[in-house]
C-alpha cells in the first residue's frame, strides 16, 4: 500500500470554499486551530510505502471521524451530511465544493481497521492541545483529576439461553448450507417453535415448561453440531470454516446461569462481557468496562475529557487506577498532583497512595480538598454526555479494538464540540465587546 497523498487544488471553475462560507463560523475556526500535521505523522505511520492505489488524505479521514462523533452520526448518514454541507467539506481539507463525495462509507471502516488505539489517541491528544492554545483548558486543570469508571454496552439483544442456542443452530445450519455439507435434519422450525414458547412460559411463570423447551433445543444443537462433525471429519479446509462457529455453539450448549467464569453472550461478538454496576434500573449491562478522566476543577471551555480507555476482562477498578494515571500523563505531560475516586477505588495500586484521595475519606481532608471532593460528582454528566451524544451508549464496531476506537473517538468527539462552543462563546464575545466599546475622545 502507498502512502496517502493530499492533492486537492484549486478548481478555475468553481468557486473556492473560503469564499462562499462565513470564515468566523466556529466549524472554520477549529479547522484553523488544528495541527493537521500532527495528525497527518501519526495517521500516516500505518501506511508503507509500496504499490497499490493510495489511501484518502488523512486530513479527510481524521475530520470524518471528528465530525461523525461529534455530532452522532452513523457512516451513512455522515456521508450524507458531508455532501451537502459546505462547512464538513472545509473542515475536511476540500479547497472547492464537491457534488460527489471522494470516499466510499467502505473506506472508514478500513480505516477504523488500519488505525489502532494508539493512533486514534491522537484525536484526543489533539482536542487538549487546542483547548490549552486557545485558553479553554489551563495547565492548572490537569493537576488535580477525577477518574470513575462506566460500561459501554455493546450492540446486542439481550441474551437468554434460548435465543442464544436457537441463534447457534440457524447459524450452523446456513453455514453447512453454504458450504454444501448435507445435514441429515436441520431441526430450523422445531427450533424455532421452542425458543418461541419458552419466552411464552417465562413470561406466564411456567418454569417447568420453560425449562422442558429449553432442553429440547439443547438437544436439537448436540444433534446438528455432532452431525457437522461426523460430516467434515477428515477435510482439513471445512474444519477451518467451522471451527470458530462450532466452538462457539459447544460454549453456548454447554453454559448455565449458574456457570462462573466467562460466558458467551452473543455469537456476533463472543468478547462481550456482564458487569454489574449496582444500578435499579439495569442491573447488569454487557459490553466492556470504561475508564473515564475529567479535570476536577472548573476549566473555562468545560469538563474536557482527560483520558478514556476500554478495560476488557471487567477489571476490579482499583487495579486500573496505575495505568490510567500513567497512561494520561504521557498524554497530556502534566503528572496530576490529586486523584479523587470514589469508593469502588478502595486498595488501589497507584503507586503514590498520598495522592489518592477516595469519596468520603475522613483525614487529612483540608478545605480546598473538601471542596474539590464535592466536585467528584462533576464527571457524571460528563459519561452521561459520552453515552447520550457520542456513541457510546451502544457500541456497534467490531471486537475488542472496536471497543478500544469507540471509546477513544467518543471522548475526542466529546472535546471537540466543547471546543466549537467555547470558540463560538468567544466569538460573540469579541463581537460584542467592539459594538459596546465606549468611544474614545480626541484631544483637540
Amino acid at each position: 500500500m502507498s502512502k496517502p497523498r493530499d492533492e486537492r487544488q484549486d478548481d478555475l471553475f468553481r468557486p473556492a470554499l473560503d469564499g462562499i462560507i462565513n470564515l468566523e463560523h466556529p466549524l472554520v475556526r477549529l479547522a484553523g486551530e488544528i495541527d493537521w500535521a500532527f495528525l497527518d505523522r501519526r495517521f500516516g505511520s500505518v501506511c508503507r510505502a509500496g504499490s497499490g492505489q493510495p489511501p484518502l488524505p488523512t486530513r479527510l479521514v481524521a475530520g470524518l471521524f471528528i465530525l461523525k462523533h461529534m455530532h452522532d452520526l452513523s457512516d451513512e448518514v455522515l456521508c450524507a451530511r458531508w455532501l451537502e454541507n459546505p462547512y464538513f467539506q472545509y473542515f475536511c481539507g476540500e479547497v472547492t465544493f464537491r457534488h460527489e463525495p471522494p470516499f466510499d462509507r467502505s473506506s472508514l471502516t478500513r480505516w477504523r481497521q488500519r488505525l489502532g488505539e494508539a493512533e486514534l489517541v491522537a484525536l484526543l491528544q489533539e482536542s487538549l492541545s487546542v483547548a490549552h492554545k486557545t485558553g479553554a483548558l489551563a495547565t492548572r486543570d490537569l493537576e488535580r483529576v477525577v477518574v470513575d469508571t462506566t460500561v459501554q454496552p455493546k450492540a446486542i439483544a439481550h441474551p437468554t439461553d434460548a435465543r442464544l442456542m436457537h441463534r447457534a443452530l440457524v447459524k450452523l445450519v446456513v453455514l453447512a448450507r453454504k458450504e454444501g455439507v448435507p445435514l441429515r435434519q436441520s431441526y430450523l422450525r422445531l427450533a424455532k417453535r421452542a425458543a418461541i414458547m419458552v419466552g411464552r412460559y417465562v413470561h406466564a411463570h411456567q418454569f417447568k415448561r420453560a425449562r422442558r423447551q429449553l432442553k429440547f433445543l439443547r438437544t436439537r444443537l448436540g444433534r446438528v453440531i455432532r452431525d457437522i462433525d461426523r460430516r467434515i471429519e477428515g477435510d482439513p479446509e471445512r474444519q477451518d470454516r467451522f471451527r470458530s462457529l462450532l466452538g462457539l455453539a459447544r460454549r453456548v450448549r454447554a453454559q448455565d446461569q449458574r456457570q462462573r467464569g466467562q460466558k458467551v453472550y452473543a455469537l456476533h461478538a463472543p468478547e462481550v462481557e456482564c458487569i454489574g454496576k449496582g444500578k435499579a434500573r439495569a442491573p447488569y449491562e454487557f459490553g466492556c468496562k470504561v475508564s473515564v478522566a475529567t479535570p476536577v476543577t472548573k476549566p473555562r471551555g468545560g469538563q474536557f475529557v482527560l483520558h478514556a480507555k476500554a478495560l476488557h476482562g471487567n477489571p476490579f477498578d482499583g487495579h486500573t487506577l496505575g495505568p490510567v494515571i500513567a497512561d494520561m500523563t504521557r498524554l497530556t505531560g502534566v503528572e496530576p498532583r490529586r486523584i479523587h475516586v470514589d469508593k469502588g477505588y478502595r486498595g488501589h495500586n497507584h503507586p503514590n497512595r498520598f495522592k489518592v484521595w477516595i469519596s468520603g475519606q475522613p483525614r487529612r481532608v483540608t478545605a480546598i480538598i473538601r471542596r474539590e471532593m464535592r466536585r467528584r460528582a462533576a464527571v457524571e454528566p460528563v459519561i452521561g454526555h459520552l453515552k447520550a451524544e457520542h456513541r457510546m451508549d451502544r457500541n456497534h464496531l467490531k471486537d475488542r479494538d472496536g471497543d478500544r476506537a469507540n471509546a477513544v473517538l467518543a471522548a475526542a468527539g466529546y472535546n471537540f464540540r466543547l471546543l466549537i462552543r467555547w470558540l463560538g462563546r468567544l466569538l460573540r464575545a469579541l463581537f460584542l465587546a467592539f459594538v459596546y466599546r465606549t468611544p474614545t475622545t480626541l484631544p483637540a
